[in-house]
């Protein structure tokens, strides 16, 4: 690890170890193998010698001079000579001839003759056959021991046939300079892979230390989970590489996906087209459960070699209620614009009226202009005791008045406290709707019931177009919707579907009809189980 401080040890570099662990492993493995080989041709040199001598051996055995000078009177005249002859020619450092009893009738040293062998003869007297390693008068030597029989197969000496231990090393250190040469071209081939490599495997990492790498990843983590955006990554298998904090959040997950097949995952969000899709996509709105998402998707590449795909996610849920109430405060200003020219006209009669000095006229004027404006919902409001219900009821009153929208709140309307989020998100998602879609002079009717024994019901009636009869069984869908696109608004076909969403998790049920006279209405029944409990923190979307 790299010091903060002069003192501090300096890390040894990881290419040079990569080199020094590689090369301690080409030089290891040489010297086992050079060992081996050694070993390997030391044996096949005493094998090589070990077969010589004993076959050497068994034809002197056998051979009928041999025999013939057993049966004479003094073996040795003959023996002698014969195994001179064949320990020059046949490079074996000595041939000795004994009778049964170990006494020498040949030796390298003429002295020797007549004496009594200096290593055990008894395998051969016995009939078989000694090859091995056995110290003499001419020192350690490797040698073979034959018995020596007469016509009637009865043993009647040993033949022994041997090269010294001295000339089986001086054969080994004659093949050590190969193989030494052998081993180090290959020590040198060896280190120079081990260079390429380390120099391969140091591009592929960027010259990066371990240190630095594990600093990165913890860096990259860090930063992934930390930003306010979800990340979703894929690999080219189609699996779950990366899910940060945000996507986790935004995805209602309780764990870490990692792993895990795409389309496990993301389909019960409505995302798995983005993550098998081949094109790159920008910006899409999603309803993922009860949250507006905006959806980028893009193919991660490696090069010129696409590895995966990247989803990013934004929750635009609060963003939207913004948008939304910046168009309700378009349509209030024009509205207003329209109310302020319209009193600017009344302040002109006004005036010319009392200049005339018909102050009566102007009186009644004033009056038959002020007094029309009152609200058609003050009593109803009275039966709603959730605090919540009714600042949402007054709030699109308001809007609606603004607007040019008659607004009624039904008389019958009777709403407990208590009575959750969720149905203040679908009075406010139904009463923008109608607001829409009837325009200015139209009206929006609202019936809120709310009992302990059947729930609540909601019912928003307007007198606009309606919805068209092909329309009614997709009408709650994502991106659905009867009205045309604007600049002014955003996100058309979602308010609906999130009404429908919310009823489904609370097991109620949503329909739409034709309003008598032209228009449509709307009702939501929520069961009493779960009508009093609202799912808290969920924004309200229009569309």
């Amino acid at each position: 690890m790299l010091g903060h401080h002069g003192g501090m040890r300096r890390a040894i570099p990881l290419a040079l170890q990569l080199l020094a662990m590689q090369v301690a492993i080409v030089l290891a493995t040489l010297v086992c193998a050079g060992l081996l080989a050694v070993r390997v041709q030391e044996q096949q040199i005493r094998e090589t010698y070990a077969g010589r001598v004993l076959t050497m051996a068994r034809s002197l055995a056998a051979a009928p001079a041999v025999q013939e000078a057993y049966r004479s009177e003094d073996p040795s005249q003959t023996l002698q000579p014969l195994a001179e002859v064949v320990r020059g020619s046949a490079g074996a450092e000595f041939v000795v001839f004994t009778d049964r009893s170990g006494i020498r009738y040949s030796h390298p040293e003429p002295t020797e003759i007549g004496r009594r062998v200096s290593t055990d003869p008894s395998v051969a007297l016995a009939g078989g056959e000694f090859v091995g390693t056995e110290t003499g008068t001419l020192g350690s030597s490797l040698r073979a021991k034959v018995p020596v029989r007469d016509a009637t197969k009865r043993v009647v000496g040993v033949v022994s046939v041997g090269v010294l231990e001295s000339r089986l090393s001086a054969d080994l250190a004659d093949v050590i300079p190969s193989l030494v040469a052998w081993l180090t071209a290959a020590a040198f081939l060896g280190v120079v892979g081990a260079v390429l490599v380390t120099r391969l495997v140091r591009r592929r990492i960027f010259g990066l230390e371990p240190e630095e790498i594990g600093e990165l990843l913890q860096t990259r983590d860090a930063m992934l989970h930390g930003v306010r955006e979800g990340v979703v990554a894929l690999d080219a298998r189609g699996r779950l590489a990366l899910v940060n904090d945000e996507a986790m959040r935004l995805l209602d997950l309780t764990s870490d996906p990692t792993g895990r097949p795409a389309s496990e995952v993301l389909e019960a969000h409505d995302l798995l087209p983005f993550a098998v899709s081949p094109k790159n996509l920008s910006d899409q709105l999603v309803l993922s459960g009860e949250r507006l998402l905006v959806v980028n998707s893009t193919a991660a590449r490696v090069g010129d070699r696409e590895v995966g795909r990247v989803l990013t996610l934004r929750d635009r849920t609060e963003l939207f209620d913004a948008l939304r109430a910046l168009d309700g405060q378009r349509n209030i200003t024009d509205a207003l614009r329209a109310q302020a020219h319209e009193f600017s006209n009344n302040l002109h009669v006004v005036s010319g009226l009392i200049d005339l000095g018909r102050h009566d006229e102007a009186v009644q004027f004033i009056q038959r202009v002020g007094g029309g404006s009152g609200t058609t919902y003050g009593a109803a409001l009275r039966e709603v005791e959730d605090a919540s219900v009714a600042a949402a009821l007054v709030t699109k009153s308001a809007t609606a008045r603004e607007r040019g929208v008659s607004f009624r709140l039904d008389p019958d309307s009777e709403v407990l406290d208590g009575a959750g989020n969720d149905v203040i998100t679908i009075i406010g998602n139904l009463v923008d709707n109608a607001i829409d879609s009837t325009g200015p002079g139209g009206s929006v009717d609202v019936l809120v019931r709310h009992t302990v024994a059947d729930g609540v019901e909601i019912r928003v009636s307007d007198d606009g177009p309606g919805v068209p009869p092909e329309l009614r069984g997709r009408i709650f869908e994502t991106g659905i919707t009867t009205k045309a696109p604007t600049r002014d608004h955003h996100g058309r076909g979602i308010g609906l579907a999130l009404v429908s969403r919310i009823v489904a998790r609370r097991a109620g049920d949503i329909s739409v009809v034709e309003r008598p006279g032209g228009g449509a209405v709307f009702t939501v029944r929520l069961p009493a189980s779960a009508a009093a409990h609202g799912k808290a923190g969920r924004q309200e979307v229009a569309g």
